[in-house]
């Protein structure tokens, strides 16, 4: 519990641009020290990446952001199936109560604030669906879409870069709206949908498909994407955490249906079959 409280106090943006830098060097003893570090010390199958060989990557960012062998992961399949959009755990999945969204047990926290103050997105989700997902170190940590969509806004918020893992989110409150996060906002057959990547502690970036440079920026912001319409498959990649956090999907109220195999402690993988829309 010590090691949650003392994060309010260290210095987590210097923690986190020192993490990017190392991340980012290309001397090759460095990098390798890193990447065969992290194998051992998190257990990851290099089985599964299309390239096995730690020593193949230019960086230890380019090893984090791997990509896996696409057989692996197979897209759910069914017309109205929504898919996973990453590989890590369900940290809850459920209903929106009003604007409240569950963070952990006695634990809330509220649309607005999540959305940056905008309080008429945030009433288009209200009552309806969500789901948090927390994306462990050895996960694959590409995001996917949920659904087919086209994107109509992306919006950044500045903010603080607590851990994500369990430990802290069931003890430092509304975590997920103190977070520097990027809100990506597509209009699907389900209507609107919130893919929301959370910051945190050594996470060094965030980064989707059409950005030419990761977000990076101390100011709330709306990113205007490429003028020509953006669509994006489902199970297609969205965008990448070069290191670990989490992501929540959004959809408005009765559109969606969770699958009820899944609940907070579900380990997942992207393209699984996550719910589906109502019919």
């Amino acid at each position: 519990m010590l090691k949650v409280y003392i994060q309010y106090f260290l210095p987590k943006r210097l923690l986190t641009t020192l993490a990017g830098w190392i991340a980012e060097s290309r001397n090759p003893r460095l990098k390798n020290y890193a990447i065969r570090n992290f194998i051992r010390r998190y257990n990851v199958d290099m089985s599964l990446a299309r390239i096995e060989d730690p020593e193949e990557y230019e960086t230890f960012n380019s090893f984090f952001i791997r990509k896996l062998k696409p057989e692996l992961r197979p897209i759910t399949k069914g017309e109205n199936d929504i898919a996973c959009p990453a590989d890590g755990t369900i940290a809850q999945i459920g209903q929106i109560k009003q604007n409240q969204l569950l963070q952990a047990k006695n634990f809330y926290f509220d649309l607005e604030t999540l959305l940056g103050n905008d309080t008429q997105l945030a009433e288009t989700f209200y009552d309806g669906s969500f789901a948090t997902l927390y994306l462990a170190p050895h996960n694959y940590h590409r995001v996917h879409m949920p659904l087919d969509g086209k994107l109509e806004k992306v919006i950044y918020v500045p903010g603080k870069l607590f851990s994500v893992n369990r430990m802290t989110s069931d003890i430092i409150p509304r975590l997920y709206s103190r977070n520097e996060r990027l809100i990506c906002l597509f209009d699907t057959v389900a209507g609107p949908m919130a893919v929301i990547f959370v910051g945190a502690m050594i996470v060094g970036s965030i980064q989707t498909i059409w950005m030419d440079k990761p977000v990076s920026t101390q100011q709330s912001s709306h990113i205007k994407p490429d003028s020509r319409p953006i669509h994006i498959a489902r199970g297609a990649e969205l965008g990448q955490f070069k290191l670990g956090s989490t992501v929540i999907v959004l959809f408005r109220q009765n559109q969606v249906e969770w699958s009820n195999s899944l609940n907070s402690t579900s380990a997942v993988q992207f393209g699984q079959f996550l719910g589906k829309i109502k019919e």
